[in-house]
């Protein structure tokens, strides 16, 4: 099959895929209390066992944060990430978790700020061109938008626990290049994707520091795992189509619950 095929068998998806997707700061003691803030990446969209409570949000019972309060026993765990979020999403629906007592806290956001979803969706779906094109926007957002969103995001997170522990963590690179898919995205494409992906890290490393805060990239836990690797911890284009480009259970577990848990 040729990657335009691949792409045109691909149209019946794209309206699910627009639908997805200060101080330094003291150890966090695992008894304490811990707050998982974010967005579909920390609430485990992909991973099933979704809590039927969470709704749209789908947190699941397979994500990090749910994971490592599991094996922790915080005394108190508020699990509020949720797919979709951005980082005003987070600030405007989540930040009521927080108080004086937290001393825990993990996020993921930013994907969603660059229109992470529209970026594959576009990958998927039309040129090469229009693909790379795309992704340099979503980088040219990263480089001048996004660093005061999430300046933004985090000082309300420090003012609401300014003794907490504050976790960022990064995104996986997506895609072995010169791995074994054989039809889909061009290696162009890949490769963009993952430089993009980069710069993400990239930009949430630098104001996470820059805010006392510690970042924890996911790129060495997935690494022999990524898209085309042969052992991939990610879902490709997949139904339902909103666990495309997320992690499965075991990203979670051995990628983002060591990720975190090395910096707690």
């Amino acid at each position: 099959m040729s990657v335009r095929s691949f792409r045109a068998s691909l149209c019946t998806f794209a309206i699910g895929v627009t639908a997805v997707l200060g101080l330094a700061q003291p150890a966090a003691a695992s008894g304490g209390d811990y707050v998982a803030l974010g967005d579909s990446y920390s609430s485990g969209v992909g991973a099933g066992g979704y809590i039927s409570e969470s709704g749209d949000c789908k947190r699941s019972t397979n994500a990090y944060p749910y994971l490592w309060a599991a094996a922790n026993s915080p005394s108190s765990f508020a699990f509020v990430a949720c797919s979709g979020a951005t980082t005003a999403g987070v600030a405007a629906g989540q930040l009521g978790a927080l108080g004086p007592s937290t001393t825990l806290v993990s996020i993921t956001a930013g994907g969603n700020d660059i229109g992470f979803a529209d970026v594959m969706q576009t990958c998927v779906l039309r040129s090469e061109a229009a693909c790379v094109d795309r992704v340099d926007a979503a980088v040219a957002q990263m480089r001048t938008t996004l660093p005061g969103n999430l300046d933004s995001l985090y000082d309300s997170i420090h003012a609401r626990s300014p003794q907490a522990l504050v976790v960022v963590l990064g995104y996986p690179r997506f895609y072995r290049l010169s791995g074994s898919c054989v039809a889909g995205l061009t290696e162009k494409e890949r490769g963009a994707v993952n430089d993009a992906s980069g710069v993400l890290n990239g930009v949430l490393a630098k104001r996470a520091a820059d805010h006392g805060f510690a970042f924890s990239g996911v790129v060495d836990e997935f690494t022999g795992h990524e898209l085309c690797s042969g052992d991939a911890w990610l879902h490709s284009v997949t139904v339902p189509i909103t666990n495309s480009y997320h992690p499965k259970a075991i990203g979670q577990s051995n990628g983002y619950l060591p990720a975190f848990r090395s910096a707690v």
